[in-house]
């Protein structure tokens, strides 16, 4: 499905899958992207650091996103900033689905 030309409700462009993490880039551009992920009950990323800052955004269900060792609960409608250079991990409490922003630093 390609992105449309107008208006459009980004839970609608992803689908869960049973067992599985899935995503779509909506974005890409040097300065960053924006990518929309599913992730079906007790999917996670594991441990992992990106050197540029983020903003997660749920847009349904409910995760524990762990950053720096600090574990927060969101659910729909509730967003997180994640710092660049900081270890951070995400589970699905209840499938979920989220908006991953970031953001690079120009060179």
């Amino acid at each position: 499905m390609d992105i449309p030309n107008g208006p459009f409700r980004l839970p609608e462009l992803i689908d869960y899958q049973p067992g599985a993490v899935v995503s779509r880039i909506l974005l890409k551009k040097a300065s960053g992207s924006v990518t929309v992920f599913a992730f079906d009950r007790d999917q996670e990323l594991s441990e992992h650091t990106v050197p540029h800052d983020a903003l997660v955004q749920v847009l349904d269900g409910e995760a524990e996103i762990t950053v720096g060792g600090r574990p927060h609960r969101l659910r729909a409608g509730e967003s997180l900033l994640l710092p660049g250079g900081v270890p951070h991990a995400v589970k699905a409490i209840r499938r979920f689905q989220m908006v991953l922003t970031m953001l690079r630093e120009p060179k």
